[in-house]
């Protein structure tokens, strides 16, 4: 056991199963949503850049969000709000059920919480619906969505309040991602010890390093508990 660490956080997609997985059941919402998608995604990234600047969005996320989707779209915003929560945050919950884990999610979990250590989540998405989809409600001592806390990874503000939900200093934790960009970046930023989840071939050479790499449970679950 690592004395130094007393919390393991984790990201959610791509990270306790592969994005894969999900993407083959979004394709027919993809085709059917294709434009949407894309400037939502494009909202998405206006947002990321303003935060680089310590502009953060005022009142409600999801709302400023609506508002610049919608001004891609040329469409209302509240329109555009309301279809967002149905087709997106709500209407791809369902996809989840079914979905397989990596090998070795489960025993990792309860080995961790066994060995006295608290358990976070931070997600970019709404994550509750999704866990009990994935049956892993029940473990965790936080979680949190990055929307609801006011930015999207990788600012540091969401894993800062995932820190004080756990009740842990930043140093203390550990968090568990699938991507550079924004979970080795946002948790290293807050002050948080970093791994990443990755495919044995990976082009990631050059990108900032986390205090750990693994390809598979059975590795980390090692590197934690032995």
């Amino acid at each position: 056991m690592h004395t130094n660490i007393k919390g393991v956080a984790f990201d959610l997609d791509g990270t306790l199963y592969p994005n894969y997985r999900l993407n083959t059941r979004l394709l027919p919402f993809i085709f059917k949503e294709l434009r949407m998608l894309a400037a939502f995604g494009k909202a998405r990234n206006i947002i990321r850049a303003e935060q680089e600047k310590d502009i953060l969005p005022k009142g409600d996320f999801y709302q400023y969000q609506a508002e610049i989707t919608a001004k891609i779209l040329s469409v209302k915003p509240d329109l555009l709000k309301e279809k967002t929560d149905r087709l997106i945050y709500r209407g791809w919950e369902p996809l989840f059920k079914g979905i397989k884990l990596f090998d070795m999610v489960h025993e990792t979990l309860d080995a961790l919480r066994k060995a006295g250590y608290k358990l976070g989540l931070l997600s970019d998405f709404p994550p509750e619906t999704k866990l009990e989809n994935l049956h892993l409600s029940g473990y965790w001592d936080a979680v949190l969505c990055s929307e609801h806390c006011g930015a999207l990874k990788p600012h540091p503000l969401s894993f800062l309040k995932l820190a004080e939900a756990m009740s842990l200093p930043p140093e203390q934790i550990i968090y568990v991602g699938n991507s550079h960009r924004y979970d080795v970046i946002g948790a290293a930023r807050a002050g948080m010890k970093t791994a990443l989840i990755k495919p044995i071939l990976s082009l990631n050479k050059n990108k900032p390093k986390p205090d750990f790499s693994f390809h598979s449970y059975r590795h980390f679950f090692d590197y934690m508990l032995q």
